[in-house]
């Protein structure tokens, strides 16, 4: 039997077909734009290094964090103590160690919960608008009236210190930026046509907003998410260099700043180690939130 003529389009349409690139998948293009960069790379290798020693605390720390030994008090870097001994005896290295533990409890649960509250808050001001709209949007002005770090000081000021406290004091700062974020993002991506398919067939106003609004709108705010870690951490060490953060005897790094500041000059790295530490930490995370979103957002990519 003859074979069936071939039009010239379905033959320009079969080579196109034929010349398509593989398809790749989004999360695999994420990586390789995000791993294409150097500074984003040393970043990651920073994070990762940190929860490496937040996990395995007890087996790399030299010597218990807490136990104080007056025999050894400010010494000076040795073979036993590497980075000396405070003003109570306690190794240098081992509050570090520890003090990532401190760190990162706080950072996640600080942002993670105000994430949560501000994205519900955004996603109903802007899928039902109106009043609900307005009322949302006034109480989100009012609370980015006062700098989140003047509330933070209030609210621990007046409640007073502990990890509890300045993780509701820096996560309620944090509470309006992510409402503002999230629902800008909600308002964009109602307008597409998926959305107003849901309506047409008759899904809920929180099925829709569960499903279609918020997967469309998450990824921006994962730069959000990772970013805010390390101004949570500045925000901690702020609150506990000012002596009314997290209490002692608990390792944390603003406070072992605070501590080692009588002895800048005669043993500098008390408050130098510390310092350092944090330094890398908010490095590492402001690199991952900036790769984060030079992959997910090809209009800022080569920005930094």
């Amino acid at each position: 039997m003859p074979d069936k003529p071939v039009s010239p389009g379905q033959a320009a349409d079969a080579a196109v077909i034929t010349a398509a690139p593989p398809h790749h998948s989004e999360w695999r293009r994420i990586a390789r734009v995000y791993f294409g960069r150097k500074l984003y790379i040393i970043g990651f290798v920073i994070v990762v290094i940190i929860f490496f020693f937040a996990i395995f605390a007890p087996l790399l720390a030299p010597y218990d964090p807490i136990n104080t030994d007056l025999r050894d008090v400010l010494k000076q870097p040795s073979a036993q103590h590497w980075l000396g001994t405070d003003s109570l005896g306690r190794d240098i290295l081992s509050r570090i160690i520890y003090g990532t533990r401190t760190s990162l409890e706080i950072g996640f649960s600080a942002v993670f919960s105000a994430a949560i509250i501000g994205m519900l808050m955004g996603l109903t001001a802007a899928h039902f608008g109106g009043w609900v709209f307005a009322i949302i949007m006034r109480i989100t002005d009012a609370l980015m009236a006062l700098p989140g770090i003047i509330l933070a000081l209030l609210i621990a000021g007046l409640v007073g210190g502990g990890i509890p406290v300045v993780i509701v004091a820096l996560g309620f700062g944090g509470i309006a930026p992510m409402c503002r974020m999230m629902c800008g993002l909600a308002l964009s991506v109602k307008q597409n046509d998926y959305v107003m398919a849901g309506r047409a067939i008759g899904m809920s106003n929180w099925r829709i907003m569960l499903t279609q609004i918020f997967p469309n709108a998450f990824p921006p705010i994962m730069v959000g998410i990772t970013m805010g870690i390390g101004g949570v951490v500045l925000g901690e060490a702020g609150l506990s260099f000012l002596g009314i953060g997290v209490k002692a005897p608990t390792p944390a790094w603003g406070s072992m700043v605070n501590d080692g500041y009588p002895y800048l000059l005669s043993n500098p790295l008390l408050s130098l180690a510390p310092g350092v530490a944090i330094m890398f930490l908010v490095f590492g995370f402001n690199m991952m939130g900036d790769g984060i979103r030079d992959a997910i957002d090809p209009r800022l990519r080569g920005v930094l």
